[in-house]
């Protein structure tokens, strides 16, 4: 007698699920011919382009459709095992300059170049915004990659991820690096189209930018959206670039925001991959770094069904985000730095085992409809490949520009300038970054820069919080914990050579010419 246990569904929960199967088989088979429509539409001579990312956002579709309840169950997450994070301080880091070459020539750099600048208040290509000595974000990058060519006589090709928003403006800017010593290829990340909320079907109605989208109040533009950094996977593959690379020899890419001035193309972690002590190499590296209490939200690295994941605060549930930001117990957090091997790329992405949580974007257009994104993190890859650990780094490779509180903490007397690479002070004591937050009157890069006659000293700065109408001279000095708070319709005009150490400032205080 058979004493296996079988749950049989009642009548109405047998037909509810039969409904729910043929509701998803309909909206798959509805989004599939919407986007075949849509394809007839595209330019001549791009139908195979638009082709071969309309098939990576079916897949994309069909998981979201498939994919009910939570990612991750929170019981099932295991404790991360002592070799799952490898100390920066124990790879080796003196080479022979012969060594250097042979290692960089296997190296590909790659910058997510696919972020426009609004949360600076910026309307164009985030990474064409001056940082420092009126250098961009891509100036900088391109200086580090052009010193490390010369310096050791190598090819280290650089790679930028554009995405439709950002790809005309970096191709007109890349022109002036024509005679530096750096090779530049780029290509664009996938454009998917927007999903209406009620009807899972695309807003567009052409693939064509500048037709009219036939939906009142919307351009046609308005119903694309670049699907978020985990395309860069797929994306390098129908570039044709990963292949060429893979045949020129290159073993592993490092993939980095261009707004990341700390994401430098590091000798030690590229040795280690490349001359393994305990073979095989790793597949796939995270850097990550020590969490602070200003990193709260960042993803972290846990070991789920046997792997190491990434954990995003998007997939925690409400009763253990408290929990999920303890630096306690998550003491390390993603900086996006990531190390991939190229030949495991390629296979993981061909027999399309490339599998990512995904991020389901709401969004509000401007005419009122309701539209959903499907969209990926790039780390989030590192459950599919082999032997994948992280390396925790030192903070100062994570040095991200988000905001102006960030720009003016890298544009400060706290680092300089070298070969496109940033280095702390050797006078400020210790290597911790102060906490700057600065308040709505700074949010835009064009009035942050109009509030300051010159850049404060801040040398011995520990903490700086500013808000309101407030103005700095020039030659002002910052030490420890400053506080400056201009209350509603007053303003504070810090005088030109102040010292201000430990102090609160409030209330009015306005110097006038006279």
């Amino acid at each position: 007698m058979d004493s296996t246990k079988v749950h049989r569904r009642s009548p109405s929960e047998g037909r509810d699920a039969a409904f729910r199967e043929l509701m998803l088989h309909d909206a798959q088979t509805s989004l599939s011919h919407e986007l075949g429509r849509l394809i007839k539409t595209a330019p001549p001579g791009q139908e195979t382009s638009v082709r071969a990312q309309f098939d990576g956002f079916e897949r994309l579709f069909a998981r979201f459709l498939q994919e009910t309840g939570p990612s991750v169950k929170w019981e099932d997450i295991a404790t991360l095992p002592n070799d799952a994070i490898k100390p920066y301080n124990e790879l080796q880091t003196n080479f022979s300059k012969d060594a250097i070459k042979s290692m960089l020539d296997k190296l590909v750099v790659l910058k997510l170049n696919g972020g426009l600048g609004t949360s600076m208040g910026c309307t164009g290509t985030k990474s064409l915004i001056s940082v420092r000595n009126e250098l961009t974000f891509l100036d900088l990058t391109v200086q580090q990659i052009e010193n490390l060519n010369i310096a050791y006589g190598a090819n280290v090709p650089l790679v930028l991820m554009n995405s439709f928003n950002t790809d005309e403006e970096t191709e007109q800017t890349l022109r002036k690096y024509g005679k530096m010593k750096v090779e530049i290829h780029t290509f664009n990340q996938s454009r998917y189209p927007r999903i209406n909320r009620e009807s899972l079907l695309p807003v567009a109605r052409s693939c064509v930018e500048d037709t009219d989208s036939s939906v009142k109040g919307l351009s046609n533009t308005e119903c694309w959206y670049p699907p978020g950094h985990g395309d860069v996977y797929e994306s390098l593959n129908n570039s044709k670039l990963l292949g060429k690379f893979i045949e020129q020899g290159k073993k592993y890419v490092f993939i980095s925001n261009i707004d990341n001035l700390g994401a430098t193309a590091d000798l030690g972690i590229l040795n280690f991959l490349l001359n393994p002590r305990e073979s095989p190499a790793p597949e796939f590296v995270m850097e990550v770094t020590d969490k602070t209490r200003a990193d709260v939200k960042g993803g972290t690295l846990v070991q789920y069904g046997g792997k190491l994941r990434l954990l995003e605060i998007a997939q925690v549930p409400k009763d253990r985000v408290d929990e999920f930001k303890s630096v306690s117990k998550f003491k390390i957090f993603n900086t996006n730095n990531l190390w991939v091997s190229l030949e495991a790329m390629n296979r993981v992405v061909e027999n399309h085992s490339l599998h990512m949580e995904i991020i389901v974007n709401p969004k509000t257009l401007d005419n009122g409809l309701n539209v959903i994104q499907l969209e990926t993190a790039v780390g989030a890859a590192i459950k599919n490949f082999e032997g994948a650990i992280g390396i925790n780094v030192p903070r100062r490779r994570f040095l991200p520009v988000k905001t102006t509180s960030d720009l003016l903490v890298i544009m400060s007397n706290l680092y300089s300038l070298k070969h496109g690479s940033l280095e702390m002070n050797p006078k400020r004591s210790f290597p911790a970054v102060p906490l700057v937050k600065l308040g709505n009157s700074f949010t835009k890069v064009k009035d942050f820069l109009s509030r300051f006659a010159s850049i404060p000293d801040m040398l011995e700065l520990d903490h700086l919080t500013v808000s309101g109408d407030v103005t700095f001279g020039r030659g002002v000095s910052l030490k420890g914990t400053v506080i400056i708070i201009a209350n509603h319709g007053d303003r504070i005009d810090i005088p030109p050579g102040a010292i201000l150490e430990n102090k609160i400032v409030s209330g009015n205080l306005r110097i006038l010419d006279h």
